[in-house]
């Protein structure tokens, strides 16, 4: 059941960017009705994503020019972009087709899709193949699709008893490039509640009555939830009551059907699946090299994943997590849960032997963008961030009109306290301009250390940013960035001005070297220098680096921490090379507001060749940083005039004004 249920959601979450073979799969069900092999084959890029199809051409978002054809903004407005993608299945209609599927044809198993396919695909996506059973069915087809293209990975999408088998392909195939995505593996049957009912079903029975709505809700975690889910967002009140009660009618309904699914007798071999499953995977655990992603639920009641993850983490060479703490056993079968945002966010989707965030970085489409923009409406909300921008002419205005269009073009600015000016400036850059900012940012947020810190979470503020484009920072992402002429957005001070010490607010922390001014110029982009405010209205640091290295156990953490993270600027000498990981104390503060000002862009097209002389390419990285000096204290001493600068006053001030619902439209101080 699981199986076929995740195969219908994975297909419709992951068909943009997995690849579709050619020919027509069928499914295949054994005698019994039991279900030996069902897997989604890989769908190419279709028209589920028909109103972003501009994002699917180019690596970058860039608006218009004035001579081109004006396109809406469908970011402009994340409230009404839809909740999910047209064309999306649901758990109710693989119920449907589960009428049909369990019938038994006599055949043998083979692989399926449940979707309509889409045959426009790019021959260098990746396959992935979602796994019920069946280790050498598996096997040969990975062969001959290495075989096939062997510069391209391999994604085997599993859960529980496919994890295992996952496991198994993978440790006998150690020369295929695999990517491995499990959820709630199946290893851990020995420890879990499972085991002890085999010796049980074989006394009970055969007319013994299963309870199969308490059967259900162990898998899926909380049903209610799961339905609440489907309508919480659709209309009001009495509209969301009335299709909560035809989804719980609904479902009750396909009960027989279940029960044709899961009889006594089918059970019983599942378990004997399970505990043969989870032993030989755990024998050969020890071989598995392949990237893996482990995603745990919280609310599983079957296996204790959470805590098995943890094992499987330290026990395989290249592993990372996900957790879901609201969520059952069968992860995929739950409608909130988007495999393809979950493997963007993990930096986990790659087309060749390694992650290139030029080439396979895929933009957010408006679903995962309106998912998105609602984990953080509440910095927006809480910061009505002012935007401000320089014309050619000069001229300062509101809104960010001054920005170009056209990239390359470099943002570069200060970096406020722990860096939470980063996501209203994305956020207002993709809304009123529809232009994907691709921060540069620290490893940290990319390389896990060795024994997992920075600790994995749900879908965590790190993988929010990386679906948003984050890269780490580097020269060759750099050039990469450049050459494909995306807005990047750069930080000179990076953690050090991100982990300033008290008294040290707007003070910038550059490098004596023009680190980014000659990449820049090689591809004539445009340096726009910024500055924001504001962080300090919000929290106020009563102890920070060299008070908590007077603690003794503080003092450990840090130094801990600190050799256990990728080291920056090695050869730089000042306070830019103070790169200690720690977190500040703070208190809060009653909130007040952001402001961001964008200077004048500097054009350096023509001038590669000149910034090769030093002297002049100094000059000029000694100008964009005296630029964002100034962008900053014209922001604090302005700010000082804006009369909606306390939270208190902004909130008087939307409940006078109801059509202001946006915090971007509340107005400030006069220009």
């Amino acid at each position: 059941m699981a199986a076929i249920g995740a195969s219908i959601h994975l297909v419709g979450g992951v068909s943009p960017f997995f690849q579709r073979r050619t020919t027509t799969s069928y499914g295949g069900i054994t005698k019994r009705g039991r279900i030996l092999a069902v897997s989604s084959e890989p769908i190419g890029r279709g028209t589920g994503f028909g109103e972003n199809e501009k994002l699917d051409k180019k690596i970058n978002l860039k608006t218009v020019t004035e001579k081109a054809e004006v396109k809406p903004n469908i970011y402009a407005n994340p409230e009404e972009l839809p909740e999910f993608e047209e064309g999306k299945k649901w758990l109710k209609d693989y119920l449907e087709e589960c009428k049909e599927m369990i019938r038994s044809d006599g055949g043998p198993p083979r692989w399926f899709s449940p979707l309509e396919c889409s045959s426009s695909t790019s021959p260098d996506c990746p396959l992935l193949l979602f796994l019920p059973e069946l280790v050498k069915l598996v096997e040969r087809t990975i062969r001959s699709e290495n075989y096939r293209s062997p510069n391209r990975p391999i994604y085997i999408v599993a859960e529980s008893l496919g994890a295992c088998l996952a496991f198994s392909v993978a440790a006998q195939n150690r020369d295929i490039d695999l990517v491995l995505v499990s959820s709630n593996p199946a290893t851990s049957f020995s420890k879990s509640q499972l085991q002890p009912l085999i010796p049980l079903l074989e006394i009970m029975p055969d007319q013994f009555p299963l309870n199969l709505p308490y059967m259900l809700s162990l898998p899926t975690g909380n049903p209610l939830r799961m339905l609440m889910d489907n309508v919480v967002k659709r209309g009001p009140l009495p509209q969301i009551i009335g299709e909560l009660s035809q989804d719980l009618a609904k479902r009750s309904s396909y009960l027989p059907v279940l029960a044709d699914i899961l009889p006594k007798e089918t059970l019983r071999w599942k378990l004997d699946l399970l505990k043969s499953g989870s032993a030989h995977a755990n024998s050969c655990l020890h071989a598995v090299k392949a990237q893996m992603l482990i995603l745990c639920s919280g609310r599983d009641q079957l296996l204790p994943s959470q805590e098995e993850s943890k094992r499987l983490q330290k026990a395989l060479p290249d592993c990372e997590i996900r957790k879901f703490e609201e969520s059952g056993h069968f992860l995929f079968l739950e409608d909130n849960i988007d495999l393809a945002t979950i493997i963007k966010g993990a930096t986990f989707y790659r087309r060749g032997k390694r992650f290139d965030c030029g080439s396979d970085y895929m933009p957010p489409t408006p679903r995962e963008f309106k998912k998105l923009h609602e984990s953080f409406s509440w910095i927006l909300t809480a910061t009505s961030p002012v935007m401000l921008s320089t014309l050619e002419d000069g001229k300062v205005v509101r809104g960010l009109a001054g920005i170009p269009s056209e990239g390359p073009v470099l943002l570069v600015g200060y970096h406020t306290l722990l860096g939470i000016e980063v996501v209203p400036l994305i956020a207002q850059f993709m809304m009123e301009r529809d232009i994907l900012v691709r921060g540069i940012s620290h490893p940290v947020m990319f390389v896990r250390v060795k024994d997992g810190k920075p600790p994995d979470v749900e879908i965590s503020d790190y993988d929010i940013l990386r679906v948003m484009g984050a890269v780490p920072v580097s020269a060759a992402n750099f050039y990469k960035l450049m050459s494909s002429k995306s807005h990047a957005l750069l930080y000179p001070g990076g953690l050090r001005e991100a982990l300033h010490r008290k008294g040290e607010e707007y003070k910038l922390f550059w490098p004596d070297k023009s680190e980014f001014v000659r990449m820049a110029a090689r591809f004539g982009a445009k340096i726009v220098p910024f500055g924001a405010v504001g962080a300090d209205d919000f929290a106020e640091i009563i102890l920070d680096y060299n008070d908590l290295m007077k603690i003794p156990w503080s003092r450990e953490e840090i130094e801990q921490l600190t050799s256990r993270s990728v080291k920056l600027r090695v050869d730089a000498s000042g306070e830019v090379a103070n790169q200690q990981m720690h977190m500040p104390w703070m208190i809060p503060k009653f909130p007040g507001r952001f402001y961001y000002r964008f200077g004048k862009p500097i054009l350096t097209e023509g001038m590669k060749e000149e910034l090769k002389d030093k002297k002049r390419c100094d000059e000029l990285y000694l100008q964009i940083k005296s630029e964002v000096d100034g962008c900053i204290d014209f922001l604090k001493h302005r700010r000082e005039e804006d009369p909606y600068r306390n939270i208190a006053a902004r909130v008087l001030y939307q409940a006078s004004h109801p059509h202001s619902t946006s915090p971007f439209n509340i107005p400030s101080f006069d220009l």
